[in-house]
């Protein structure tokens, strides 16, 4: 498949349902990576196989798209992003949802976030969508200043409290 964009050495296209063993890597690198997290530290033990069932689902979806990136011959990074339906009482009715970004250790800092991100941007003015939304980890200083200088704002936080059996 043709590459959608090539900038700063960095070839972005669409991913494809032939792409799912790559997708499926990338994806649970970035689940391994934040193994800390207190939300996506918590993986299944049969992750690989559901992984691939779900990834296969959305690299099929019209409403989703998966993009990668890469430079040379190698794959660097994965976005995937989702046309969302917003709440009905609030505007906009739809966005743009950003997640799984992931871009592998040595390929950080060279423009494969921003190629990646530059795509989903299109794609999603491509579908008269006028926003993008995304959650990030609240702990990671370094994504949290990425994602702030690639123009996102912290409008919200996500709280969390587990819930103990009853006695």
């Amino acid at each position: 498949m043709k590459p959608l964009e090539r900038k700063r050495g960095v070839a972005v296209r669409r991913a494809t349902e032939a792409d799912l063993a790559v997708v499926t890597e990338l994806r649970l690198a970035l689940l391994r990576e934040h193994a800390s997290d207190v939300i996506y530290g918590r993986v299944r033990p049969n992750v690989t196989a559901t992984a691939r069932r779900l990834y296969l689902a959305q690299l099929g979806s019209r409403d989703e798209v998966t993009f990668l990136a890469q430079r040379g011959s190698q794959i660097s990074g994965i976005l995937r992003c989702v046309h969302s339906r917003g709440y009905p009482l609030l505007l906009p009715p739809e966005y743009g949802y950003v997640s799984s970004v992931y871009v592998i250790p040595e390929a950080r800092r060279s423009g494969v976030l921003t190629s990646l991100l530059r795509q989903a941007e299109k794609w999603c003015r491509d579908r008269g969508l006028t926003e993008m939304r995304l959650h990030s980890g609240s702990d990671n200083a370094l994504s949290n200043a990425t994602w702030d200088a690639l123009g996102f704002a912290v409008v919200e936080h996500l709280r969390m409290r587990p819930l103990k059996p009853e006695e």
